[in-house]
């Protein structure tokens, strides 16, 4: 479940972080009470970047299967054994 918070509990900064590294999600800041800015832990970003990297490699590797520029599995294993295994 999201949590959200208006800004004027920015200042209570050890709080926001406790919040952020107990959660591990991002919390949205409302200003206003419209949605303004979302705060996350170092560790929920870094993870949200791997994910994201994740999936762009995924759709890469699906857009050369559709253009078919494949490789045989045993071809492949064969070509890395071949270059690191001595």
């Amino acid at each position: 479940m999201p949590q959200i918070i208006p800004i004027r509990d920015l200042r209570d900064t050890t709080k926001i972080s406790e919040l952020c590294n107990a959660t591990n999600e991002p919390i949205f800041v409302t200003k206003n009470g419209y949605g303004d800015m979302v705060v996350m832990s170092m560790a929920a970003y870094e993870q949200r970047i791997a994910q994201t990297e994740m999936y762009s490699k995924i759709m890469e590797g699906k857009a050369q299967a559709d253009d078919g520029k494949l490789i045989d599995g045993s071809a492949a294993m064969a070509k890395l054994r071949a270059k690191y295994v001595k």
